[in-house]
C-alpha cells in the first residue's frame, strides 16, 4: 500500500474536519507540540484529536500516525497561508531562526511558521526544510559531499 496516499488522505480528512468544527488551529496548534517532545503528552487532546487518533487505531493505521500528523500541520499552514519551515540545528543557536524567518520571508513574500529541531548528528551548521525542499548547510553534509568526491576520484585512478 501506498504510505503517503494513506499519509495524505488522512491529513486531509482530518484538516477538512477540524476546519469545520472550527478546532483546525487548536488541533494543529497540540499537534505541533506532540511533534516536537512525543515524551510530554498532554493530560487532555483535544476532542477532535482523540477520535481521530480512536479511528486511526480501529482502522489498524497507528503506525502512520507521526507522518499523518506532520502532514496535517504542514497542510493546514498551507490553507491559512502561511509557509511551514523545519529548522534542524546541531545545537541550540540563537538568532539563527529570526534569520532564517526573515529571510524567507522576503524570498516568498508569505508569513513562516517555524519548527526547530536539534540534532546532534549534523556535527554542525543546520538544515532548513520548506515545502518538503532542503537547503542543508550542515557539516554532516559537507563530510558526505568530500567523501563521494573521494571515492569518484580514486575509482578513475585504479
Amino acid at each position: 500500500m501506498n504510505t503517503g496516499a494513506i499519509t495524505k488522505r488522512y491529513a486531509r480528512a482530518l484538516l477538512l474536519y477540524t476546519q469545520e468544527r472550527g478546532s483546525a488551529a487548536r488541533v494543529c496548534e497540540q499537534v505541533r507540540r506532540l511533534l516536537r517532545d512525543s515524551s510530554k503528552l498532554p493530560s487532555k487532546l483535544e476532542p477532535d484529536l482523540e477520535r481521530f487518533i480512536r479511528l486511526l487505531a480501529e482502522r489498524g493505521r497507528t503506525d502512520y500516525l507521526r507522518r499523518i500528523l506532520r502532514c496535517f500541520v504542514d497542510m493546514y499552514v498551507e490553507s491559512v497561508g502561511l509557509k511551514n519551515v523545519r529548522l534542524i540545528t546541531a545545537a541550540p543557536f540563537e538568532g539563527l531562526e529570526d534569520r532564517v524567518r526573515e529571510s524567507i520571508e522576503k524570498r516568498t513574500g508569505c508569513e513562516v511558521v517555524i519548527e526547530t529541531e536539534v540534532d546532534p548528528g549534523l556535527i554542525g551548521g543546520f538544515r532548513v526544510i520548506v515545502n518538503g525542499e532542503m537547503m542543508d548547510a550542515s557539516v554532516r553534509h559537507q563530510l558526505q559531499l568530500l567523501e563521494r568526491q573521494f571515492i569518484e576520484k580514486n575509482n578513475r585512478i585504479v
